[in-house]
């Protein structure tokens, strides 16, 4: 059955799934959404065996129906190869008899890899099915890791160009050299002086400034998205979750129709609301636990109701969730108003204008699947300390919060029931705070002799991902204010006045 696309803020105009990939926002503002969440039509017995590339097919194609059988299977088989450093792409860990499914074996070392590595060739294939002649740039805000996973997916992809704007004081040291070392005559790396939201905020102006758009389509050029607001980014993010409990039923871990939990570390709700539409899929997922920092405005959100950015913005040691406005959230509101774009549109410029907006209790009621809570800065680096003590396993910050979050929700429902915890980063890309948090000693040293002790205590191989950076020259040295963006853009582009 054919899945179209509308926006969250207009649900008139139906779209396929190649053309909201390329638009990757509507043109109201919106975010695409599918008129429909697929059923599965394999049993999770009939998925075992299968390879990550095969489950990845079985989910996506009910997804991406406009598609044909070889487009998909091509752009599957490009993205989880040999870039990834395990063949079986997604492996899990399991530490005090919770299982990790690690989604950092790509290429940045991060989970955006996870669908990063295939949104290129998506968009690549959905640009020649529409006929599209526009070169297309890609414009992408990022909180430390889709940044780079973008970066290193587009990099020489012909007939396209890709910029990335990071707040220049809210990554880590390793993220951001990550990205100013970006190889690629495609790209395009900028520091804005002020927080994610900051960049978020400036990046979907620029989408929607009609001004901008017709001089760009002048050029040849239109503006596409490699953030989780592309529908291209959240439909490979449901199959991790699929996949998951088939390797955990393929294991004897679980019994077949035995629901699992699963948290998430979340900041822009992408990752979780891919978890959420695997479990309409038929996945049995039982609880979806969404851990939050101290940037905790998903967590207050769950338990009041009301979703609030007039705060103070935290930074964070898990910088990849300090974010306010969580942008992927707007799927599930516009879900949970029972697909009623007016709704929507109307709670949206609620946190526009004024930085908030309440639900009704009724759609209060349907949030029922989700549990949040929060882990502040002391509780994260003791769960690391503990984690590494207790098991010799070492955490990133991001699942080090999931990982605190989970133990307040045990202890709070005594659910015991299986549970996949979504490990998000490599420790490696979050080096100082990791090991400062084992022992206050590494203190002192710099951040590449962090990464050599870090191997070794934990006796992981240093990823490659890092080992290429130690002596890469920076290529990108652009900052500029929030207000600025505009003329940065069409300065890299050629099209300034």
């Amino acid at each position: 059955m054919e899945v179209l696309y509308s926006s969250t803020r207009n649900d008139g105009a139906k779209v396929t799934a190649s053309q909201a990939i390329l638009k990757g926002l509507a043109d109201d503002g919106g975010l695409f959404v599918p008129d429909h969440i697929p059923a599965l039509e394999c049993s999770m017995r009939e998925l075992t065996g299968k390879s990550y590339q095969e489950i990845a097919y079985e989910v996506m194609r009910l997804f991406l129906t406009d598609f044909t059988q070889d487009e998909l299977k091509n752009c599957i088989d490009r993205a989880y190869d040999s870039k990834f450093d395990t063949p079986i792409i997604a492996p899990f860990a399991e530490a005090e008899g919770t299982y990790y499914l690690e989604l950092f074996h790509g290429a940045t070392i991060a989970f955006k890899d996870m669908a990063l590595s295939i949104l290129p060739h998506l968009m690549i294939t959905a640009a020649k099915k529409n006929q599209a002649q526009n070169e297309i740039v890609i414009l992408t805000a990022t909180s430390g890791d889709t940044g780079k996973a973008a970066l290193a997916g587009f990099a020489g992809v012909e007939g396209t160009k890709i910029i990335v704007f990071y707040p220049k004081d809210g990554v880590s040291p390793i993220q951001e050299k990550q990205m100013v070392t970006q190889k690629g005559n495609n790209t395009f790396v900028v520091g804005i002086r002020g927080n994610f939201d900051d960049a978020q905020t400036g990046v979907k102006k620029l989408f929607n400034d009609q001004e901008l758009v017709k001089k760009m389509a002048d050029a040849g050029l239109q503006f596409s998205s490699a953030n989780s607001i592309n529908i291209g980014r959240l439909v490979p993010q449901v199959v991790y979750y699929v996949y998951a409990y088939v390797k955990l039923l393929e294991e004897g871990k679980i019994s077949d129709g035995e629901k699992i939990n699963v948290v998430v570390p979340t900041g822009n709700f992408g990752n979780i609301l891919a978890a959420f539409y695997a479990k309409n899929m038929g996945v049995p997922i039982g609880k979806l636990v969404c851990a939050s920092n101290e940037n905790k405005v998903l967590y207050d959100f769950f338990v009041t109701g009301t979703y609030d950015r007039n705060r103070q913005f935290m930074l964070t040691s898990s910088p990849s969730m300090d974010i306010l406005i969580s942008s992927n959230l707007e799927r599930l509101i516009y879900r949970i108003a029972g697909n009623d774009a007016k709704v929507n549109a109307e709670l949206m410029k609620s946190l526009s204008t004024n930085g908030s907006y309440e639900i009704t209790q009724q759609m209060k009621e349907q949030l029922a699947d989700f549990y949040g809570n929060y882990a502040d800065e002391r509780e994260t680096a003791q769960r690391i300390k503990e984690m590494y003590e207790n098991t010799g396993y070492i955490l990133d910050t991001h699942t080090a919060v999931a990982s605190a979050v989970y133990r307040k929700y045990v202890q709070e429902t005594g659910d015991g029931s299986a549970t996949v915890i979504a490990s998000t980063a490599s420790p490696f890309k979050f080096t100082r705070n990791v090991m400062k948090a084992i022992d206050e000693k590494y203190s002192a040293m710099s951040d590449f002799e962090l990464v050599d002790e870090l191997s070794k205590i934990g006796n992981v191989a240093v990823p490659n991902a890092i080992e290429e950076i130690r002596t890469a020259p920076i290529l990108h040295d652009t900052v500029c204010d929030k207000s600025e963006m505009k003329a940065v853009v069409e300065s890299f582009l050629g099209i300034g006045s």
